[in-house]
C-alpha cells in the first residue's frame, strides 16, 4: 500500500518538475506584472530562467519558478 502512495507521489513530483509555464501564466503567478516588466527583468538577468522553444516562444519550468519565488521571498537572506 505504501509503495503505491510513494509511486503516486513520485509521478506527481515528476509532473510538477516537467510542467512548462507560458509567459502569460508566469505573469499571472507573479501577481499580474506586465509583460514589459518581465522582459526588462530578463534583460537584467533577474527573471526566472526561461527555455526558448524551437518556435521562439518562452517557457518557465514550474520548479524553476517555485525556486525563484522562494529565493525572492520578502525576508529571504
Amino acid at each position: 500500500m505504501w509503495l503505491r502512495r510513494f509511486g503516486r507521489a513520485l509521478v506527481a513530483m515528476a509532473r510538477e518538475r516537467a510542467e512548462l509555464l507560458t509567459v502569460r501564466q508566469v505573469l499571472e503567478e507573479l501577481g499580474g506584472i506586465s509583460r514589459r516588466t518581465f522582459y526588462r527583468w530578463r534583460e537584467l538577468r533577474i527573471a526566472p530562467h526561461c527555455i526558448r522553444l524551437p518556435n521562439g516562444e518562452l517557457r518557465v519550468r514550474r520548479d524553476v519558478l517555485n525556486a525563484w519565488l522562494e529565493d525572492h521571498a520578502e525576508g529571504a537572506a
